[in-house]
């Protein structure tokens, strides 16, 4: 076995050298390499999106959207005080610039009513309003006549306002509340006929200065009379200035001076002159954040040389992501008991011989709200303290008709005052307001009443344009009953009154309109002042042409 297996590789050596001997040399030797591979770079790998349809969301989007309220103003709207906020001059308007309002209704009543404007409300400015009225009612003599008329300006330079106004009016009144069987009187005798001129001026400016100081500084001169029974005359200067320290804290000091000369004609048995002077210094402190704004100030007064240091400390809060603002304050003020002033309250007033002005001192706290869009209250509750409180009383002393008023002062008075109002306002197209007050006099000596004062009242309005060319519009005025005196002290009580208006104005062109007033619908014959009894039913009817 073994001698085979040398054989066989002994062979196998042999051919291989056979084979070495045979190769050609003279050729160039070459070397074939046969492969199936071939080298290739490798793509770089990247991601690949492939469009897809998005999935249709079926489910109803939550979108919260923030609107402005749909209002024009809010009536006793809860905000923040700032010192010196702008408030709207109401003398000097650039809305309907030119108009005429006429009518004419039932007791004989004429009305006329105009208001023209001139300048463009930046370099100037020029009003002039002038009205007149008159009736002739069912009993002898109950008859008035009101004439007003006024002329406002202001002048604007880059920085301050230079303002200013003139009017005059002329009101007759008749003192027809007496029994007509018992006593006789010509018209000329019964005859108050108040004529009052008036004019102020003032400085202002617009913005705030370099010194960070507002300022307003005006003067007011008055002239007022009854016609053969009296005079007054009345000057007034107010000088307020504020200065602001920093975002939240500014000064105020303001000084008034307000002097009255009061003088008799044809008093029977002697003539009296009267001089009523009132001066004032008001330094106040306020603080004033966007929630929370504090006033703290005292007012010395000199009231015919008798001084009074008076209060004056008030506050206003606001709750915080609530529409509630809370307020409060103790303040104190003198109410100048002109005669100018106490006729404006009770026109048949006689002639008076004194004045004593009335020192008031207010303690209050209340609540301001807007509720939702549309809907305002606030409503105040205040313990009030009065010295020299004027009452009207018929004048019976003897051979008097009882037919004019004259003033009883009570000494000092309480009062437990609460008052609330509302308003709902929706654009200009819908408004109401109303407004409703109680007061509660105690403290009274030898125990009197507070006599010709009104213990409740309700006021009430309503503005509705029902279509773009139709204002439809009712007010409402009620009060409780009243006290007043006879002769001998005997008190008695007069009934309650309700005074229920209405009227509708119609767009016919955009220059003039149609209107009709109706008053005291329910014939409502009240006396708001005892044997003075108020007109019934009446209308009036006219057109008005803008221009």
């Amino acid at each position: 076995m073994g001698t085979k297996i040398s054989i066989a590789g002994l062979i196998f050596c042999l051919c291989g050298l056979a084979s070495f001997g045979q190769k050609d040399t003279t050729k160039k030797q070459t070397i074939d390499i046969t492969s199936s591979y071939k080298p290739a770079l490798r793509n770089a790998v990247k991601i690949n999106f492939s469009a897809a349809n998005l999935s249709a969301d079926s489910s109803k989007p939550y979108l919260i959207y923030t609107i402005p309220d749909q209002n024009l103003f809010y009536t006793y709207q809860p905000r923040s005080l700032k010192p010196l906020a702008l408030t709207q001059d109401t003398g000097m308007e650039l809305g309907a610039r030119n108009f005429i309002k006429v009518g004419f209704g039932n007791y004989t009543t004429p009305f006329v009513s105009a208001g023209f404007s001139f300048g463009d409300g930046k370099k100037s400015l020029i009003n002039l309003y002038a009205n007149y009225i008159s009736s002739n009612g069912k009993i002898d003599y109950q008859d008035y006549s009101k004439f007003n008329a006024k002329l406002s300006g202001s002048f604007f330079s880059a920085r301050n306002e230079v303002y200013g106004n003139i009017g005059f009016s002329q009101n007759n009144y008749y003192l027809y509340g007496y029994n007509h069987q018992d006593y006789t009187y010509t018209k000329a005798e019964l005859l108050q006929q108040f004529s009052d001129i008036k004019l102020k001026v003032g400085f202002k400016n617009k913005d705030v200065n370099e010194t960070g100081i507002n300022y307003n500084p005006n003067l007011e001169i008055n002239v007022f009379s009854n016609q053969n029974k009296l005079t007054e005359n009345s000057i007034i200067a107010d000088l307020p200035a504020e200065k602001t320290i920093n975002d939240v804290l500014s000064i105020k000091l303001a000084v008034k001076a307000d002097l009255t000369r009061y003088s008799t004609k044809n008093y029977i048995p002697n003539n009296y002159s009267v001089h009523n002077d009132i001066f004032a210094i008001a330094p106040e402190l306020i603080y004033a954040q966007p929630l929370l704004s504090v006033h703290v100030g005292i007012t010395p007064t000199w009231n015919n040389s008798d001084l009074s240091v008076l209060p004056n400390i008030y506050a206003e809060a606001q709750i915080a992501d609530k529409p509630f603002l809370v307020q409060g304050g103790w303040i104190g003020r003198f109410i100048k008991n002109t005669y100018q002033n106490l006729s404006v309250i009770n026109p048949y007033l006689a002639t008076i011989v004194t004045q004593q002005n009335t020192k008031e001192t207010e303690v209050y706290a209340g609540l301001k709200a807007s509720v939702g869009k549309h809907f305002n209250f606030s409503t105040t509750a205040s313990f009030i303290s009065y010295e020299n409180y004027p009452f009207f009383v018929n004048d019976t002393t003897t051979g008097s008709s009882g037919n004019a008023f004259k003033i009883i002062s009570e000494g000092k008075i309480s009062d437990f005052r609460i008052h609330g109002d509302m308003s709902f306002i929706s654009q200009d197209k819908f408004t109401v307001t109303g407004g409703l007050t109680f007061n509660g006099y105690t403290g009274l000596d030898n125990g009197n009443k507070a006599w010709g004062t009104i213990p409740l009242q309700l006021n009430a309005s309503l503005r509705w344009w029902a279509y773009k060319q139709v204002l439809i519009k009712s007010d409402l005025m009620t009060f409780s009953s009243t006290s007043y005196l006879l002769p001998g002290n005997v008190s008695r009580t007069l009934t309650g009154g309700f005074d229920l208006s209405a009227g509708v104005e119609v767009v016919i062109t955009k220059k003039v309109s149609a209107w009709f007033d109706i008053n005291n619908i329910l014939n409502d014959k009240y006396q708001r002042w005892y044997m003075y009894e108020v007109y019934g039913l009446n209308a009036l009817v006219g057109v008005i042409m803008k221009f």
